[in-house]
Formats: C-alpha cells, sequence, structure tokens
C-alpha cells in the first residue's frame, strides 16, 4: 500500500517513459521499478525514490524533466537525482532560525514589564544583599573619572554623556489609619456584622452645606427608632475632611460611627440607647466643643488654640483641620461705646503696602489657621472688636465665609469690616476675607500712652499762653503817633480802616454772600466749559482737514448722457428677478470705494441684476448711494426697493455691457481710505453735536450770571436808599 501511494506521488511530477524511444527496456517494465522500490525503501520506508547505489551502473534509466522555453535541448536526470518532496522536515527552516533568535534574545532583549528600569534596579538590588556577596568588596571603575589628556585640567574631570547620576526617589508616606472609638468600644464580632449591615444600606439622611444642623441630628434619631443604624451623606464642603465629619456626627448624635465609604457615614445608636423625645444638640457638653488643646492635639493646634482664647464661642461644623475658629454669628451685633482704633505714622512715611509686601503677606497667610467664620453682612461691631483684639497678637486676621447661608456678599462684608476696623484688605472671594492690620496701626497700650503725652503737651501750651497774656497785660507800652510822620504799614492804619469799613463788612446780609459765592461759581463753571468748547472746536478744525485731504482723492464719476432706455414692462421683469435671487452685495460703512464697483462686476460676470443692500436709514441718502453706483459702475438703475431691515438697490448691466479689463477705478477710495473717511466723518458729527451741547450750556450760564448781576445791582441800590 506505501509502494503505491509513492508510486502515484512519483507519477504526477513525471511524464510517461514509454512513450519515449530513449528509455531502455529495463525501465519499461513495470514490475521491475516496482520490485526496485520494494528493495530500496527497505531501509527508509517513507523515501519515493530507489537509493542512488541501485542506479549507479551506466545501464540505469533516465528520466526527461520539463525545460523552460529558453533551453533548446531535452534535460535528462537519473532517478536518484530528483528531489524527494515526501521527506519534509519536522519544522520549517524559518522556524528554527526565529527559534534561535528567541533564545539569543531572551538573556539580552529588553520586555516590557520584565526587563525595565524598576525591575533591574530590584534585581541588582536583591543581588548585592545577598549573604555571600556582603562580604566580598568589589573594586568598581567609575567610568565618570575617565579623561582624555591631563587629569589636572578642569574639563577633563567633566562626566562623560552617557553616565547619568542616580535619582533618589521619594515616595509619599502613607497615612496612618486612624483609630475611630468604635473600634476602641465595640467588640469585634459586633463591630463586624454591623459593618456588613451598613454596607446594604440604601437610605440616607442628606448633610447639606449648612453641616450637622438640628434638622440632620433630628432625622438621625428618628432613623433609629426603627433601626440601629442610621446613614448620613456628607456634603460640600463637609465632605473634603471625613475625619472631621465624623467627629462632629459623633459629637451631635452622641453614636458611633462604625462604617465609612466615600462620603457615606454609618452611625451607630449605642447598645445603652434610649429613645427620648427632647435630645439634641444642647444636651452635649464638652472640652471638644469649644476646640480646648488636650494632649493628642499637635502644636500648631494648641498655638492655634491659645491665639483663640476668650474672643468668642467656636464654630463647632467646622469642616477644616483644628483648631476650631470663632463663629462670628454669635458675637453681639452692637458694641456699646466702640470706636475705630487710633492710627499714627510717622512723618515721611508711607503707610501704603508696596506689591512685593502685599504679596508676602498674602503668602503668609495661606498657611494660617482661619480665625472667625462669618455668615452675616451687616451689624459686625462684635467681630471687629474680637478683631482688633486679635490684632494685639496677629498681623493678620482671616476670616472664613459660611456655606449655604442665603444672601451673603462678601463685597459689603469687606466694606463693612474696614469701615469698623480701618485695617487692609489683602483678599476676598467667595471663601475668604483676609484684613491686615496696617503699618498706621497702634495698639491699645500704645494708643493710651500717645494719647496721654498729646494731652499733656496740650496743656504745657496751655499754661504757656496763659503765662504770656498775663505778663502782656502787666506791661503798659504808651505809644505816641505824634512821633511819627506817616501811618503807612502800622497798626494804627489797620485800626482806622477797621473803624471805617468794618461796618460794612459785618452789616451785610447772608443773601449778599449766597450771591456772591453762586456768582463766584458760575464764573469758574463758565471758564471751564469755555474751554472745553475751545477744545471741541480745534478737533473739529483738525479732523475737517483731515476729510478734505481724503475727499480730494476722491473724484466722482459723472453719468453718460448716452445711456439704454428700459421699459417699464422690461423694469418690472428685472424688479422681480432681482427680488428671487438669494446672492446679493451688502453695502457697509464704507459706502461705494473700489471694491464695491469689483463686486458689482463679478456678479455681472454671471447674472445680468445684481442686488445691493445697504443699511442707510434716511431715503436721501440711499437714493444718493444709488445714483452713485449707477455712474461708477456704468449700469442701469431698475429701482429701489424697501426691506425690512435696510433698501434693496437694482441694477441692470445693460444690453451692451462687456467686461472691463481693469476692476479697480482709479477715481474712487481705497478700502482703508473709505473706511478712514467714515470715521472722520462719524467723528466729526458726534464732536458737533456735544460742541452744540457745549455752546447751549454756556448760553444758559451768561444768562444765570446777566441775572445775578441785576439782582445785585437791585440790593444796592435799596440798601443806598435805605442809608
Amino acid at each position: 500500500m506505501q509502494c503505491h501511494s509513492s508510486t502515484t506521488l512519483f507519477s504526477f511530477f513525471l511524464p510517461r517513459p514509454p512513450t519515449s524511444p530513449f528509455i531502455s527496456s529495463s525501465s519499461s517494465n513495470p514490475k521491475s521499478f516496482t520490485n526496485c522500490s520494494k528493495s530500496s525503501n527497505h531501509n527508509n520506508p517513507r523515501s519515493i525514490l530507489p537509493s542512488p547505489d541501485s542506479h549507479s551502473h551506466p545501464n540505469a534509466a533516465t528520466t526527461r524533466i520539463p525545460t523552460p522555453p529558453w533551453v533548446k535541448g531535452p534535460l535528462r536526470l537519473q532517478p536518484h537525482e530528483l528531489a524527494n518532496l515526501s521527506n519534509n522536515p519536522s519544522k520549517p527552516r524559518k522556524a528554527q532560525e526565529s527559534a534561535e533568535e528567541k533564545a539569543d534574545k531572551a538573556l539580552t532583549a529588553k520586555e516590557s514589564g520584565v526587563r525595565g528600569k524598576k525591575a533591574m534596579s530590584k534585581i541588582v538590588r536583591s543581588i548585592e544583599t545577598l549573604p555571600g556577596n556582603q562580604q566580598q568588596s568589589p573594586v568598581v571603575v567609575d567610568s565618570s573619572s575617565f579623561s582624555l589628556g591631563s587629569s589636572d585640567s578642569d574639563d577633563a574631570k567633566k562626566k562623560l554623556p552617557w553616565v547619568r547620576e542616580e535619582k533618589v526617589v521619594r515616595y509619599r508616606l502613607k497615612k496612618d489609619k486612624v483609630v475611630t472609638q468604635a473600634e476602641l468600644v465595640l467588640d469585634q464580632e459586633l463591630l463586624e456584622r454591623l459593618r456588613a449591615e451598613a454596607a446594604t444600606m440604601r437610605i440616607w439622611v442628606k448633610v447639606k452645606k449648612l453641616g450637622v444642623t438640628q434638622r440632620v441630628v433630628d432625622e438621625i434619631k428618628s432613623a433609629w427608632e426603627s433601626n440601629e443604624l442610621a446613614m448620613a451623606k456628607i456634603g460640600l464642603p463637609l465632605c473634603r475632611n471625613m475625619d472631621r465629619a465624623r467627629e462632629i456626627v459623633e459629637l451631635k448624635t452622641g453614636g458611633l460611627v462604625v462604617w465609612t465609604w466615600k462620603d457615606s457615614l454609618v452611625v451607630y445608636r449605642g447598645c445603652n440607647y434610649e429613645v427620648t423625645k427632647n435630645s439634641g444638640i444642647s444636651n452635649m457638653v464638652g472640652d471638644d466643643i469649644y476646640g480646648i488643646p488636650g494632649e493628642d492635639l499637635s502644636l500648631f493646634q494648641r498655638e492655634g488654640d491659645r491665639l483663640l482664647e476668650g474672643l468668642g464661642p467656636r464654630f463647632v461644623d467646622w469642616w477644616m483641620p483644628k483648631p476650631l475658629p470663632v463663629d462670628a454669628d454669635l458675637l453681639p451685633e452692637v458694641v456699646p461705646g466702640y470706636m475705630p482704633p487710633s492710627r499714627r505714622w510717622p512723618p515721611y512715611g508711607r503707610p501704603q503696602l508696596k506689591d512685593t509686601e502685599l504679596t508676602s503677606l498674602r503668602k503668609l497667610a495661606r498657611i494660617l489657621p482661619t480665625h472667625f467664620v462669618l455668615g452675616r453682612n451687616r451689624r459686625l461691631q462684635g467681630l471687629a472688636f474680637a478683631i482688633l483684639k486679635l490684632w494685639q497678637n496677629s498681623n493678620i486676621a482671616k476670616i472664613a465665609i459660611k456655606w449655604g447661608v442665603p444672601n451673603t456678599d462678601n463685597e459689603q462684608m469687606a466694606n463693612e469690616l474696614k469701615r469698623l476696623t480701618g485695617g487692609v484688605l489683602l483678599l476676598r472671594n467667595k471663601f475668604f476675607i483676609i484684613l491686615y492690620r496696617g503699618k498706621d496701626y497702634l495698639p491699645s497700650e500704645v494708643a493710651t500712652l500717645v494719647s496721654e503725652r498729646e494731652t499733656e503737651i496740650r496743656r504745657c501750651h496751655l499754661d504757656e499762653e496763659s503765662s504770656r497774656k498775663k505778663a502782656a497785660d502787666s506791661v503798659h507800652i504808651v505809644v505816641d503817633p505824634s512821633l511819627n510822620s506817616s501811618k503807612t504799614g502800622t497798626l494804627y492804619e489797620f485800626w482806622d480802616i477797621q473803624n471805617k469799613f468794618g461796618g460794612l463788612v459785618k452789616g451785610k446780609k447772608e443773601n449778599e454772600l449766597q450771591l456772591e459765592a453762586e456768582k463766584a461759581n458760575l464764573e469758574r463753571e463758565l471758564r471751564i466749559q469755555e474751554r472745553k468748547l475751545f477744545i471741541l472746536e480745534m478737533k473739529i478744525e483738525n479732523s475737517m482737514r483731515e476729510l478734505t485731504k481724503l475727499n480730494s482723492e476722491w473724484v466722482p464719476a459723472e453719468n453718460d448722457a448716452d445711456r439704454e432706455i428700459l421699459t417699464d414692462e422690461e423694469r418690472e421683469c428685472f424688479r422681480k428677478i432681482a427680488q428671487k435671487l438669494r446672492s446679493s452685495l451688502v453695502l457697509g460703512r464704507r459706502g461705494v470705494f473700489d471694491g464695491v464697483v469689483e463686486g458689482l462686476y463679478q456678479h455681472w460676470k454671471h447674472r445680468e441684476v445684481v442686488k445691493v443692500i445697504t443699511m442707510q436709514r434716511t431715503f436721501t441718502q440711499v437714493i444718493y448711494t444709488a445714483k452713485s453706483l449707477e455712474a461708477e459702475s456704468g449700469g442701469i438703475l431698475v429701482s429701489v426697493e424697501k426691506l425690512s431691515k435696510g433698501h434693496a438697490i437694482i441694477l441692470y448691466r445693460g444690453k451692451n455691457y462687456r467686461r472691463p479689463q481693469k476692476f479697480h477705478s482709479e477715481n474712487l477710495l481705497t478700502k482703508r481710505e473709505a473706511l478712514q473717511r467714515s470715521i472722520l466723518m462719524q467723528r466729526i458729527g458726534s464732536l458737533k453735536f456735544f460742541a452744540h451741547q457745549r455752546r447751549q450750556a454756556i448760553t444758559n450760564m451768561r444768562s444765570e450770571l446777566e441775572q445775578l448781576q441785576k439782582s445785585e445791582e437791585r440790593n444796592g441800590i435799596s440798601k443806598y436808599v435805605n442809608q
């Protein structure tokens, strides 16, 4: 069976031997070939062809092999010289080569996650820590010390480019787990059971921006009536500090937090819980409410509590780390006898802050604890008094704004505190208000000393003045006026003037003084208005000069006398065609310039009629624009239509229209010049309007001034008649 299949496979590749006259009779017998195959396949059963030893004699049969077209003679080979196609190796050659390459790469190749820098550094570290390697002291050759040339030069000691320094990686320390009160009090089995039940709860109490209020406490306690666990979902801003949220919930409810997940807390009511109707926040007392420093507080917290001690009650629902700030809403609204602090600054000084000082103070305020929490806009005298007390120990007062309080205005809060304290506002936003006491701030003790010293100096001045007056009264100096030939520049001249004209000055009435003051004010205002009118007229003159220069460059074209005449039917037809057109040419504030004419020619390239839309308000301006377009383009004005916004100017190119060789018109303005002309015209119009207002105001002032002068004349005449 094996021989038959081999022969069949071999006969597929070879031609029929009996047909060739050159094949000997020994090969023509199929039985002899079969016997030969059997004898040769005794040792190698998978081979198809006979072994070369059996056909080594010269009379062995030859086989004719097919040849390509460019080979002229036939190709004849012995059977043992043919290729053995059935003897395939177990693996292809390429597969063997790839397997060898993989075996070589296994030691040198870099693979992702296997031979990276971190993995290799771990391998090296583990090899170095082996017991056998610790005793040895291998000599390490530093390639960075290799240098070319003399070793004394500094350039030769530089590190080579391929030498890298080892990077020091500082890993972030994991935060220590805080041991909760539930883990200290409850048994482990009970705690695990409660946590398993808490993980399946889906009903919770929402804690909003105001924090753990009395409403939240009542809802938690109402949930404890039917279940020993109650879930609370913490919202902003308390969810940013879940440790503080757990403390507040345990403090206000009296329960134990047994399970925490993201922004949710599950509170256990306790083993000895009794349902009471009048149980709330008021039943809770303890040092933790007021933030009194204890043994477990850090130095920062203890110093913060010492700084805030005595300023007022603390804010229990504080969402940031301790110390707890003072609740400014619980401070008194009005403090009797409160006055802003006195401020003094040495002469030739500058109380204002520089930019660098302001920046440094803001950086310092960032790391400081929050001193007050505020949710009220007005009536902040109690807070201002507490800030002044704080400023004796700290330069900066940091005030946080409560979350969730309606109608809070940080700007109004900051202005009220600045007015009451006189401090410098460093920062104000919707979260914080930071006040600096200022360079000219005086503490209360220093201010008291300064006021006492000023009172003493004033008393000394008064004593000096009184003693001087007594000495002047005791000495009488008699001056004889006859000794002097003239009184000019002497005290006697002054006394004479006072005796003569002093009565006139004292006799003036209040109305006369008011008239004089009003007259002086009007004259001053009149001079100001005349000065402003002069400036406006100068501006108008300059603008008119520039506009005249631009208008000299624009030479409008004249209408052609020999124009085509359209009948009424043609005009109506072109008008309807233009109304149906979607494409149009929009005329802007520049008016008619060379770009508009070029756009008309581009439209007339594809259609006979063009529609120009203008936003000019007055109809006379629209007609002037239509006629100028007709003259500049050489077309025929069909009609002017009123649109919902603006007007549409319809132009027909004409029956004898030819596309011009040059699109730009030399007699028109460019796009930039047209914009400049439009701006100048607008500016001149506005300046003329304001100049008209100034003239009208000046006319009114002059009329009022004339009336005042007439009233003065009347008063003078009446006074003269009375005298």
